[in-house]
């Protein structure tokens, strides 16, 4: 049986994501063909935010974007006091790129920026827990960070969001998996640039899909880029893809003897 949540994800974990897009309408045709999403119809009161559903269950969101506001992916990370933990963000020498804004009864959030600059949000959970589906096909697999400071970053993180590393020296020498306390289950991971030194520090997410090869050329196909072609890794076969109005995010199929991190506590 695929995993699936109903309750809010412990303070820390990633929780959320969503989407910002230009064309509502053709970006759901994108995402379903590749990721096999059904959509929720828009919320006028949200200004036609949306959710994608696996099988009925919210794996993701979407939103019209602002103009001036480049297409992209977003990460929430569950708190247990959205606005506490935005005192801890500027304390930490982050900073708040929004309000903290309580969203209709299904929670309270806010995006904020790392002291290395990549974006991020919280999400405390009310009635609309997060994302339901994950470790499968549609469903975010995997999370990481690529900081210009990666030192600097984990001590941020750490003090915000309460996290500890481990180092995966496979992965790099900066890079580490984070975790809750006192749990060695990892929620992702966290490192340097890895060649993307022309781009700003930014959080990367990660969706199952059931053939690598064949979502990358889905996404050729259908107006999207391919920034790195599928390779294997210890942890799956991998690749880095846009969707056709230029958010980024990476698509995976796990390596079958190399268990996904257990997002279940």
């Amino acid at each position: 049986m695929s995993p699936r949540r109903s309750t809010p994800w412990p303070a820390g974990a990633p929780a959320w994501l969503d989407v910002t897009t230009p064309d509502i309408p053709a970006a759901q045709r994108f995402y379903a063909g590749l990721l096999g999403w059904t959509f929720t119809e828009g919320y006028e009161e949200f200004g036609g935010y949306c959710l994608a559903e696996v099988d009925g269950v919210a794996a993701a969101g979407m939103a019209p974007a602002m103009e001036g506001m480049a297409p992209a992916w977003t990460l929430y990370f569950a708190a247990d006091d959205a606005r506490a933990t935005a005192a801890a963000v500027t304390a930490a020498g982050g900073a708040l790129l929004s309000d903290v804004m309580d969203i209709g009864g299904s929670g309270t959030m806010f995006v904020g920026a790392d002291p290395a600059g990549a974006a991020f949000g919280i999400w405390q959970a009310e009635d609309m827990a997060g994302a339901g589906v994950y470790n499968e096909p549609g469903g975010l697999s995997w999370e990481d960070l690529r900081s210009t400071d990666p030192d600097a970053s984990k001590a941020f993180y750490a003090e915000v969001l309460g996290w500890h590393y481990q180092p995966l020296e496979m992965a790099g020498p900066d890079y580490a998996t984070f975790h809750h306390p006192d749990d060695e289950a990892p929620l992702g991971g966290l490192g340097g640039m890895m060649g993307m030194d022309s781009l700003p520090s930014h959080w990367i997410v990660y969706f199952g899909v059931a053939d690598v090869d064949a979502a990358v050329s889905y996404v050729e196909a259908n107006a999207g880029f391919v920034l790195s072609p599928g390779f294997d890794t210890p942890f799956g076969r991998m690749a880095a893809v846009t969707d056709p109005f230029g958010a980024s995010f990476w698509i995976t199929t796990p390596n079958p003897d190399q268990p996904l991190p257990d997002r279940t506590t």
